[in-house]
């Protein structure tokens, strides 16, 4: 993930760029929404963002031109949803990128893409079908953010290959992948641990918010009163 600068071709930057930033400008709507409508939720939106920051600048070198590194993206597509995630990884990436040389400014848009939507999307699907099913709430948070990890590099491997498919795209992919998991797997099963720590935290203190948020339904806050 976090393809640096002037590694991908013009053309493929101004495509992610094209297909992110709507994206972003949607989820900047859905997050004026959520907190003019739930303001107590501030606090929060700013522990989603420096979490994704954390947690994406612990970076280890992994595939020529990108590395590996945890997400963070999967806790704040359960508590906002995937569209206001976009925007705190658009925030996390430009910071980055201006800051610590991690990813690029014209990358930002393919790094936007894999990091900031579709690990997110996949979150958030990930938790609304285990909260569907009448899953247990935490093991729902584990697998989201855990998967949202996975799917941004498998995302990543697909620009990458899409780019350099050398011989074919499907070879490309293959080896990309391969190098990826090596590092990719362990992390995103971290991830998903220390997700369902802090989200089991937040539940625990300040389960009005969740459930104002309709992130829990009011049945939850109820057995988490009961055990405090």
């Amino acid at each position: 993930m976090h393809i640096m600068e002037g590694f991908l071709p013009w053309q493929w930057c101004l495509f992610w760029y094209i297909i992110a930033l709507p994206v972003v400008a949607y989820g900047i709507i859905q997050l004026k929404k959520i907190t003019d409508e739930n303001p107590e939720s501030k606090p929060l939106l700013a522990v989603s963002g420096a979490f994704v920051f954390v947690l994406s600048s612990l970076k280890l070198p992994s595939v020529t031109g990108s590395c590996s590194h945890p997400t963070g993206t999967g806790l704040g597509a359960v508590l906002f949803g995937p569209a206001v995630a976009s925007v705190l990884g658009f925030i996390v990436l430009i910071f980055q990128a201006l800051l610590l040389a991690h990813g690029g400014l014209t990358t930002l848009g393919a790094n936007t893409f894999s990091m900031g939507i579709v690990g997110p999307v996949v979150a958030w699907l990930v938790y609304k079908g285990f909260q569907k099913a009448g899953g247990h709430t935490l093991l729902g948070v584990f697998f989201a953010a855990a998967l949202a990890d996975l799917m941004t590099y498998v995302t990543t491997a697909i620009q990458l290959s899409l780019a350099f498919p050398v011989p074919s795209f499907a070879v490309a992919f293959n080896n990309f992948m391969y190098i990826f998991a090596i590092t990719q797997i362990p992390l995103a099963i971290a991830e998903g641990l220390l997700t369902v720590v802090i989200f089991d935290y937040i539940m625990k203190l300040k389960p009005d918010i969740l459930e104002s948020l309709k992130v829990i339904p009011p049945k939850v806050k109820e057995k988490v009163q009961a055990v405090v």
